[in-house]
């Protein structure tokens, strides 16, 4: 098999920073166990798989040890490969997912994606989820997916050092960390997921709360 391999950096302007993305273009999909070989081989918290249908593409994303239904900063990389390097002078491109179709089209200022909306519900922490954190919690949700812990502050987001073995045994996805935010920010976020071989992501577009 062959195929296109591009890495994008996504949430950035700037050559090293953002989010690193693998996304491999191919004319049909393999067996998985060939597309999670890939993506462990690329060694990014994501490697996305498109193939073109009817106009459109196909989109699966995978870490380096799982097949995950969502994933934004793949999508947006994939996005950029569609309409930059793939079929320049597009202006939009819907990807068919685990998720559904989702669309991403140019605006004057640079790719903007449309994506399902997970909704919160209020949750009891499993055991152990504000000591893996190392902080009291204000409020624990739960999106279907992940435990979402609100903080007290921006300050202790970006402050916080968790312990990954632990959060690797919590029974969820990933553990979001959330507050309001500081300065000009309206959120300050970070993921953990090491269950699914992503320590911490880098920056996320999928997982935006308020």
């Amino acid at each position: 098999m062959q195929a296109r391999l591009f890495q994008i950096d996504a949430f950035t302007s700037r050559h090293f920073s953002g989010n690193p993305a693998a996304v491999m273009v191919l004319d049909g999909y393999p067996e998985e166990a060939a597309l999670q070989a890939l993506a462990a081989e690329n060694n990014l918290s994501e490697t996305a798989f498109i193939v073109a249908v009817d106009g459109d593409y196909r989109i699966r994303w995978f870490t380096p040890t799982v097949e995950v239904p969502l994933c934004g900063h793949a999508t947006l990389a994939s996005a950029a490969v569609v309409l930059e390097r793939l079929e320049p002078g597009r202006d939009a491109v819907i990807f068919h997912s685990a998720s559904g179709p989702l669309t991403v089209h140019l605006s004057e200022r640079g790719f903007v994606m449309n994506f399902p909306v997970r909704a919160c519900s209020p949750a009891t922490p499993p055991a152990g989820l504000s000591q893996a954190l190392g902080i009291d919690l204000q409020e624990i949700l739960w999106d279907g997916f992940n435990f979402v812990a609100r903080l007290a502050s921006a300050a202790e987001v970006r402050r916080l050092a968790p312990d990954l073995a632990m959060i690797a045994q919590m029974p969820c996805a990933g553990v979001i960390v959330t507050a309001l935010g500081d300065e000009h920010y309206d959120c300050v976020s970070r993921y953990f997921a090491p269950a699914k071989g992503i320590p911490e992501d880098p920056v996320t577009g999928a997982l935006t709360v308020h």
